[in-house]
């Protein structure tokens, strides 16, 4: 590599700013970095951009399936009447669609 590699708050920067990348691309070869360096910039640039999702993915698949646990909990011990049809219904409902965010930023 014929320059010093950017550190990682550089990444983050190009994530807040939301570079897409040929600009960083050309951001790095302007530096004088060759292929390998860019390449291994952009790999670092994907992995750090698909956390953030993946984090955000698993952790509306948590929320979804505890939401889920509780109506299905809930709809077995029936313990307001009343409210049956809401729980087993809008609940379970609620909790699908919380889960199918989840994976679509999990998967995405």
């Amino acid at each position: 590599m014929s320059a010093a590699l950017p550190d990682v708050i550089d990444i983050k920067k190009w994530i807040d700013e939301n570079k897409n990348i040929e600009t960083i691309t050309e951001e790095l070869s302007a530096l004088g970095l060759d292929d390998e360096a860019i390449a291994f910039h952009l790999s670092e640039f994907r992995k750090l951009k698909n956390g953030n999702r993946q984090f955000i993915g698993f952790l509306c698949l948590g929320v979804g399936a505890t939401l889920g646990f509780i109506s299905c909990v809930l709809s077995i011990i029936n313990p307001v009447p009343e409210l049956y049809n809401f729980i087993l219904y809008g609940l379970t409902s609620l909790a699908v669609v919380i889960i199918i965010a989840g994976l679509y930023f999990v998967f995405q």
